[in-house]
């Protein structure tokens, strides 16, 4: 169990928000933040009120401006592989997640913190947001999924040039490449960020569920198993109320 202030949990209608809560640190990722965010991850996922999870950070200066170095700096290698298997179970708690979860991206979101970005679902940015993964201008390389989870989002090439050379992006540029779906001002981005999640709230909870989980695994299948995997995905849908009631509406041109 980690420090229960490490990460912040708040229950807002129908959604959480998860704030990374070290301030001081450009809240960089440690121990205590991992185990906390694993244990407040399960607690949304088993909340049946909550249909969506959003990802900040405390302040205006970082989401997560990184992995905390000190933490990691006089590892031996099997204990800095040892800390990888401990990231990636946060990427993949993310990754598995029953429900969305939507990276509002409020300032540095570098290394490690972009890691945990690109493992959620959709990522929505500052103005001032900064990306990167700089981890190569440390003598290392990303650790936490960077190194394939961004080519399956934006290419091979363009990831090949951003890990080879740390370069960092600034939110316009991270919106062209597709790497965030928008940008707002600092300001406005927790309210814009509330506001589609309250949309995708609104729709049909297995449905959300199922379309997450066919895009997610369905994307590393070959075509022919994920198209069977997607009709399996669609069958299920007709198990619920929400599928009877939504065709009926239709049909009698209801909501």
């Amino acid at each position: 169990m980690g420090r229960s202030d490490a990460v912040l949990y708040e229950k807002r209608e129908n959604f959480a928000l998860l704030t990374f809560n070290r301030p001081d640190a450009l809240n960089a990722l440690n121990t205590d933040v991992n185990l906390t965010l694993i244990e407040l991850l399960d607690k949304a996922d088993g909340d049946p009120d909550i249909r969506v999870i959003i990802l900040t950070g405390a302040g205006s200066k970082a989401f997560v401006a990184g992995a905390d170095i000190k933490e990691m700096m006089n590892m031996g290698a099997m204990e800095a592989r040892e800390h990888a298997i401990k990231a990636k179970r946060v990427t993949d708690k993310i990754w598995n997640l029953n429900k969305p979860v939507i990276a509002a991206i409020n300032g540095f979101c570098l290394g490690g913190g972009l890691e945990y970005a690109l493992a959620c679902d959709l990522r929505i940015a500052a103005e001032n947001a900064k990306v990167g993964l700089p981890e190569i201008n440390l003598g290392i390389l990303p650790g936490g999924g960077g190194t394939q989870r961004l080519p399956r989002l934006i290419g091979l090439t363009k990831a090949k040039e951003l890990c080879l050379t740390g370069d960092i992006l600034d939110a316009g540029k991270a919106l062209e490449l597709g790497l965030v779906n928008a940008v707002y001002p600092q300001e406005a981005l927790l309210e814009e960020t509330m506001a589609l999640a309250k949309k995708i709230a609104s729709k049909s909870a297995t449905s959300v569920t199922l379309i997450k989980s066919a895009m997610n695994k369905g994307t590393e299948m070959d075509l022919e198993s994920a198209a069977l995997f997607e009709i399996d995905c669609f069958g299920l849908c007709f198990s619920t109320e929400e599928q009877k009631k939504g065709m009926a509406a239709f049909v009698s041109k209801k909501k």
